[in-house]
């Protein structure tokens, strides 16, 4: 059975845990309005905080639907 040639990225391991504190800052920068992720793009941390970002994004996106239906716009 021959192995698949992947390209894996060199600074990822398949060990690497998700990143608590990269995390609650992705969701503490949208909550005030910071958009550049200070990490960068293509490492564990950027991918966390970006993770991060995107759940605070769209919890504010399901509140704000719900607003709109309770009020009927």
């Amino acid at each position: 059975m021959q192995l698949k040639n992947r390209k894996r990225n060199p600074n990822l391991s398949k060990y690497d845990a998700p990143l608590k504190i990269q995390f609650s800052r992705g969701m503490n920068d949208f909550k005030r309005g910071k958009l550049n992720n200070p990490y960068h793009p293509n490492s564990m941390q950027g991918r966390e905080w970006e993770r991060g970002f995107n759940m605070s994004y769209f919890q504010r996106l399901e509140r704000v639907k719900q607003n709109e239906v309770r009020r009927g716009s």
